[in-house]
């Protein structure tokens, strides 16, 4: 077939897709697939939640471009507010864009800015996006920034705890040991990295995903995450939460950074937060915010109508009374499941994640090593056999992501679990 599209678009199953519900998509040929990528953690409420979809309709009836420099619209105050009941403590006040790169430069540019400092920490696996300033933020793979140097100075590296490798590295400890070790290592590179290369006084920010997305779906233990705040605390450094991918309820909370019952400085939010149109915002305090002079920071579609209408409906759904309790138990469910599948099969190494933001790593039985040919086997034999769609993570692409439509049943849940078993049976 003809094409007239950029080639540059990685394709992770070639299907040409017309139309989807819940959490099925249609093919151009009339085949169905449950989709457990969810657009990448994106259509939080499923594909085409009607509560949604008349929203968006309705807003497209009445306004659908407002650029916020020239005249407010009547959902940005609305939506602003519903975002301070749902934020963590502290949070009141929000800036609207498109995606989550932008959210996340966005959100260096206040930082830099309100302290008058140049440097930013990220972590190692970290995943931040793909313009230049957020490929020089991201180190869960160096194909997201290979040809693109240079890129812009000022991003610093320290390590991420990798508990699940140091239990590997020291079978003589307990979990909990293994974890401390883990925890307290990083902890050392991170104050290490602050003595030998960027100073707390040169340093503006400190950004973490509270679970890694792209490197693997590991989530930051809760110390750690208390510990990291704590030396930003110290220092005047501000404490930045990259949500895009964890937040709006796809780990069980509404955040991920409520169960390290800690508060950023800054939070930043994108992908679930408008059911799949391109919706993103920075959310810090009145008083931050007010360090970010006027007019250095702008976007002509940021906070638009429909995109700020399809965000209050996703939150109306969202936070509908049991929808969390539903989100963990499905993500109980999901893990358990996996878990039974990785006693019957030594290549699976762990099963990990919070609520419905699942990773399943696959190592090789004899060596212990990543291993990424029987996971492309299994996410293929599950799509081509299984009518199910997954996709991989990891720096190794050797983890295969679980994050369903947050409205998935427990039928569906079953039904991905019997195709992953399938997969694994048929690639033995």
């Amino acid at each position: 077939m003809t094409t007239h599209l950029a080639p540059v678009w990685f394709q992770v199953t070639g299907l040409d897709v017309v139309e989807g519900s819940g959490c099925w998509v249609t093919t151009s040929s009339g085949e169905k697939y449950l989709d457990f990528t969810g657009g990448i953690a994106v259509v939080s409420t499923g594909h085409c939640h009607p509560y949604v979809v008349e929203a968006i309709r309705a807003q497209a009836g009445r306004f659908i471009h407002a650029q916020v420099n020239c005249y407010r619209h009547d959902l940005l105050e609305p939506l602003a507010e519903r975002l301070t009941e749902i934020t963590p403590e502290g949070i009141d006040t929000f800036f609207f864009a498109n995606s989550g790169a932008e959210a996340t430069e966005g959100a260096i540019k206040l930082a830099k800015q309100a302290t008058g400092r140049p440097n930013t920490i990220v972590f190692q696996g970290s995943f931040h996006g793909r313009t230049h300033l957020a490929m020089a933020m991201t180190s869960s793979k160096t194909g997201y920034r290979a040809g693109h140097a240079p890129l812009p100075s000022g991003v610093f590296v320290s390590p991420f705890p990798q508990c699940l490798d140091t239990a590997r590295a020291h079978p003589e400890l307990s979990t909990e040991q293994a974890d401390d070790l883990a925890i307290d290592t990083a902890i050392a590179g991170l104050r290490f990295l602050l003595a030998s290369q960027t100073a707390p006084t040169e340093t503006a920010a400190v950004i973490i995903e509270p679970v890694l997305g792209e490197g693997g779906y590991v989530q930051a233990p809760p110390r750690f995450m208390r510990e990291v705040a704590a030396i930003c605390a110290e220092h005047g450094i501000l404490f930045i939460a990259d949500e895009v991918q964890s937040g709006f309820a796809r780990t069980g909370t509404m955040f991920a950074v409520e169960q390290c019952e800690l508060q950023p400085d800054i939070i930043v939010m994108a992908k679930g937060i408008a059911s799949g149109f391109p919706f993103a915002a920075i959310g810090a305090s009145k008083e931050l915010m007010a360090r970010w002079p006027v007019g250095s920071h702008g976007g002509t579609y940021g906070g638009n109508p429909i995109g700020c209408a399809a965000a209050l409906a996703t939150i109306d759904v969202l936070t509908e009374p049991g929808f969390l309790d539903h989100v963990t138990a499905c993500g109980e469910q999901l893990r358990a499941g996996l878990r039974e599948l990785a006693s019957q099969h030594a290549v699976i190494a762990d099963v990990r994640g919070p609520g419905l933001m699942v990773g399943l790593e696959f190592r090789n039985a004899d060596t212990a090593q990543p291993d990424a040919d029987r996971t492309a086997a299994v996410i293929s034999h599950a799509r081509t056999h299984g009518n199910l769609l997954v996709m991989n993570a990891g720096t190794w692409g050797n983890i295969i992501r679980f994050m369903p439509p947050l409205v998935v049943s427990q039928e569906e849940i079953d039904f991905a679990l019997a195709a992953i078993q399938a997969a694994l049976e048929a690639t033995a």
